[in-house]
């Protein structure tokens, strides 16, 4: 069995307050791109790991990969052989690890369908995991695990992403936040909320990473009508209304950055 891991981005991302248990409360749209990293499954007499593509070296853990540590959170009754294809950066604001997880989780269910408590089995994993397992447009809160669904008007919509190949983990982001609520999501349908919402972690973010200003000022020179940074950073996405205009800035991009990391899709 095969399964795309669809890549996450945050369309807004409003931080409101820093939380006693060390999290932040946060208000966010999820939105999917159709595509990602690929988790491929085979039975096995007993569990087995591997990484293969372009991002594979970065993790060093196999075992404590969270691939690995999803499909020990579900019940099975055999072995199963796992290869994982690392297509997306890591620490890179596209919720990887946590796209990773929702395809096994879909793996999983897809076989043997998921346990009732799985919601809570997915957040264990990683604040974004639970909107991972459905990789559907919705709106969380809370850590992100409170999920709400969205009036997604941007289904199909052509996405272009770019990561300046800087990774930027998630923490020091998070604790570089200056602590200022600058208020809620705006209701509306996706594309509203998107236009009027922002990303409260962009400016720390470019504080630890400069490179992420050059990324955003390059893909809001194309005809892009939204460009953001996604999560916690580096990548950043840009939205058209065209394939042609899409195809067009990613080719262009290639050109003058070619060291840059880019994946062309449509919003799911």
């Amino acid at each position: 069995m095969i399964e795309t891991a669809y890549a996450k981005i945050n369309l807004a991302l409003h931080v409101r307050k820093r939380r006693e248990d060390g999290y932040h409360e946060l208000e966010t749209v999820f939105a999917f791109v159709d595509a990602g990293d690929t988790v491929s499954v085979s039975r096995s007499s007993r569990d087995e790991f591997r990484m293969v593509g372009e991002f594979a070296s970065q993790l060093t853990d196999p075992f404590g990969n969270i691939v690995m540590q999803a499909l020990n959170a579900l019940p099975r009754s055999d072995g199963w052989a796992v290869t994982l294809e690392k297509n997306l950066p890591v620490a890179a604001g596209l919720g990887g690890g946590s796209a990773d997880a929702g395809a096994v989780f879909r793996l999983v269910g897809r076989e043997y369908g998921l346990p009732n408590d799985w919601h809570a089995r997915a957040a264990k994993l990683g604040a974004d995991v639970p909107a991972c397992v459905a990789s559907v447009a919705c709106i969380g809160r809370g850590t992100g695990i409170e999920l709400e669904p969205a009036a997604n008007d941007l289904a199909g919509t052509p996405v272009l992403l770019v990561n300046p190949r800087v990774p930027l983990a998630t923490g020091p982001v998070f604790k570089a936040w200056d602590g200022v609520d600058r208020g809620p999501l705006p209701d509306g349908e996706l594309r509203e909320v998107a236009m009027n919402g922002r990303n409260d972690l962009e400016a720390p973010a470019i504080a630890l990473c400069p490179d992420i200003t050059e990324v955003l000022a390059v893909l809001r020179s194309t005809p892009a009508w939204l460009v953001r940074m996604s999560g916690s950073g580096a990548t950043c996405f840009a939205l058209f209304d065209s394939d042609d205009a899409m195809t067009q800035a990613a080719e262009s991009i290639a050109l003058s950055h070619p060291d840059w990391w880019q994946l062309a899709g449509h919003l799911r």
